[in-house]
C-alpha cells in the first residue's frame, strides 16, 4: 500500500539557522543531472608508473558506490582494492579520480571498452605507486543551474553577493545524515547501547553523530552572530590550509583577518580528550554536548579523536550567469564543503 505523503516520517534534523535569515523565495535545482555538475580538483596527477591504475571518470546518474562496484567487476578486483578521495552525488554529472590495485598486471589495452557503460565515460588514466586515499583532493568545482521564484524575483543574486563577501556557514549537508535523517536516528540508538565497530563498519553512524554536534554548535554561533566574528577562546583555521591556531584574545588584528576571510573560527568534531578551545567558545560547546549527552558520551566512548572544522567556507572563484529562465552558479569549495550549505542560504527548497 502506498504511504500518503502526509504520513511520511518527520525528519529528526532541525532547520538550522541561516546566516542571512530565511530566504524569502523558493527555488529549484538538480532538475536534471547536467544541472548539478561537480569536478574533483586534485593537487597532483598520477606519476605514470606503479601498481595502481588511476582512472579519471565522468559519471552521470551513478553514485560513487555504484562506480566502485562496476569497476571491481570489470577489472576483476575486490572493492577494497579501489580507492576514492571523496563520494560524489548520484543525480549529477560528476568527475572524479578512482584508483584500482592491479599488482603485477598491465593496464588493459582495451581499458575504455572494458569500463565504459551508459552513464560512465573514461576521461584519462595513468599508473601511480599508491592507492588513492580519502580526502586528498584539494577542492570540488561546482556548476549548478537554479530556477524558480528566487531567480525571477532577484533575491537569489542579492543573497549570492552577500555570501561571496561574507562566506558561507560550513554545515554538513543532509546527505551526511541519510534519508529523512535515518543515520542520525540509528546513531542515537547505537550510541545509547555503546558504539561497536562491527555495527558501524564504515563509520557512517559515528560520522553522523559528530556532524550533528558540529551543526548544532554552528547554528548556535549563527544565532549569537559569532560564527564569523569569533569568540574569546576560539581556535582559528587559516583559509586554504589545514593550519590552525588558538587566538589568545580577539584583538584588532584577528578581527581584521576575520573580516578579510583570511581566517575562520572552528567548531568541534567531537572526540575523546581535552578540547583545544577555551573561554566562551568552550562553554558554548560544552553546553551543547550536555544537551546531546547520549551522542557526545557515545562518541567519546567510541574513542574518536577530537578535531576542529572551520565554521565558515569561502566561495572560491565565484561566478553567476543568467541563462534562459534560470541562473548558473559557479564556485569551488574546499574538500569537506557541501554545495547544499550554499544553496540553503539562497532559496527555500524541501531538500535543503
Amino acid at each position: 500500500m502506498t504511504q500518503n505523503v502526509s504520513e511520511a516520517p518527520e525528519s529528526p534534523l532541525p532547520d538550522w539557522a541561516r546566516s542571512l535569515g530565511t530566504p524569502p523565495h523558493s527555488g529549484r535545482f538538480r532538475e536534471f543531472p547536467e544541472a548539478f555538475r561537480v569536478e574533483e580538483q586534485m593537487a597532483f596527477t598520477p606519476e605514470g608508473a606503479g601498481e595502481h591504475l588511476w582512472l579519471h571518470c565522468e559519471k552521470r546518474n551513478l553514485s560513487t558506490a555504484q562506480l566502485i562496484r562496476h569497476l571491481a567487476q570489470c577489472l576483476e578486483v575486490a572493492p577494497r582494492d579501489i580507492g576514492v578521495s571523496g563520494l560524489k552525488d548520484h543525480t549529477a554529472l560528476t568527475r572524479q579520480w578512482v584508483s584500482v590495485a592491479l599488482t603485477g598486471r598491465p593496464t588493459p589495452l582495451d581499458l575504455a571498452e572494458q569500463v565504459e557503460m551508459e552513464g560512465l565515460r573514461l576521461l584519462d588514466a595513468g599508473r601511480h605507486p599508491r592507492k588513492l586515499r580519502r580526502g586528498v583532493h584539494r577542492a570540488n568545482r561546482f556548476a549548478l543551474y537554479v530556477t524558480g521564484e528566487a531567480v525571477t524575483r532577484g533575491s537569489l543574486e542579492t543573497r549570492w553577493n552577500a555570501l561571496v563577501e561574507r562566506g558561507v556557514p560550513n554545515y554538513f549537508g543532509p546527505q551526511r545524515f541519510g534519508h529523512q535523517g535515518s543515520n542520525l536516528t540509528r546513531a542515537r540508538a547505537l550510541m545509547a547501547r555503546g558504539w561497536k565497530k562491527k555495527q558501524d563498519r564504515d563509520g557512517f553512524l559515528l560520522s553522523s553523530a559528530r556532524s550533528f554536534l558540529f551543526n548544532q554548535v554552528l547554528a548556535a554561533r549563527i544565532e549569537q552572530d559569532s560564527w564569523s566574528n569569533g569568540l574569546e577562546g576560539d581556535v582559528f583555521n587559516l583559509e586554504g590550509s589545514a593550519s590552525q591556531f588558538a587566538g589568545q584574545a580577539l584583538d584588532e588584528q584577528l578581527r581584521a583577518r576575520l573580516t578579510a576571510l583570511d581566517i575562520h573560527p572552528t567548531g568541534p568534531l567531537w572526540g575523546r580528550g581535552e578540547s583545544s578551545v577555551g573561554g566562551e567558545a568552550r562553554d558554548l560547546e560544552r553546553a551543547i554536548a550536555a544537551e546531546e549527552s547520549t551522542l557526545a558520551e557515545g562518541i567519546e566512548k567510541a574513542g574518536a579523536t577530537p578535531m576542529r572544522r572551520p565554521l565558515r567556507l569561502c566561495l572560491q572563484s565565484p561566478a553567476l550567469e543568467y541563462e534562459g529562465e534560470g541562473v548558473w552558479l559557479y564556485f569551488s569549495l574546499a574538500r569537506g564543503g557541501f554545495a547544499t550549505a550554499v544553496l540553503r542560504e539562497l532559496f527555500q527548497h524541501p531538500a535543503l
